[in-house]
């Protein structure tokens, strides 16, 4: 018998937790809020609660595997607090030391540069305004994906992450799909 599966991406929104299932019961929106999944679907490379953007989910537990290799790039856009430097920015794509699963830990390379804003939609939470002083865009594209790296690795350089927002995995991209839109997808590659 051959199995057909299946694959989506999704515009994960700030607040939702990157699960069908909340073990902590409390009243999160959950993925299977924005679509009725497959029997079977899951999440690949998961984003916490307060980070946003591209999400792919499966019922391919193969392609699961594939994506979580460190094979593929992530990019983050990402929202920093005060106007980063290209000192910071070139330490981002060195390597910076954080802490993970209780000990320091070097980020293997990977890209960084600056962006304009990209103008996405507000999010339900508002990050802050102006009379707190500027912040600034960076791009991060990593392979690997500790937990909270991205926002270790900006706290490392001195620039605490505000925003941050998934818009690619390998060659899929959220391009203009909406906040809570969900698309489905031929497959990974």
């Amino acid at each position: 018998m051959i199995e057909n599966h299946r694959h989506f991406i999704i515009h994960k929104p700030w607040g939702m937790i990157s699960q069908f299932v909340n073990p902590a019961k409390r009243k999160k929106k959950l993925l299977g809020d924005l679509h009725d999944f497959p029997q079977g679907t899951m999440a690949i490379g998961r984003l916490d609660v307060a980070s946003e953007g591209l999400l792919f989910l499966t019922t391919d537990g193969k392609v699961s595997h594939e994506i979580r290799s460190n094979k593929y790039e992530k990019e983050y856009y990402v929202q920093v607090d005060g106007i980063i430097t290209q000192q910071a920015v070139e330490q981002l794509k060195n390597g910076v030391e954080i802490g993970f699963d209780g000990k320091k830990y070097i980020t293997k390379p990977g890209k960084a540069f600056l962006i304009e804003d990209p103008k996405f939609a507000l999010r339900s939470q508002k990050i802050r305004d102006d009379r707190h002083g500027p912040t600034s865009w960076v791009s991060i594209v990593i392979k690997e994906g500790k937990f909270r790296q991205v926002r270790k690795m900006t706290a490392a350089v001195g620039f605490p992450t505000l925003r941050l927002i998934r818009v690619r995995i390998g060659d899929l991209k959220l391009g203009n799909l909406g906040v809570n839109g969900v698309k489905e997808v031929e497959g990974f590659m």
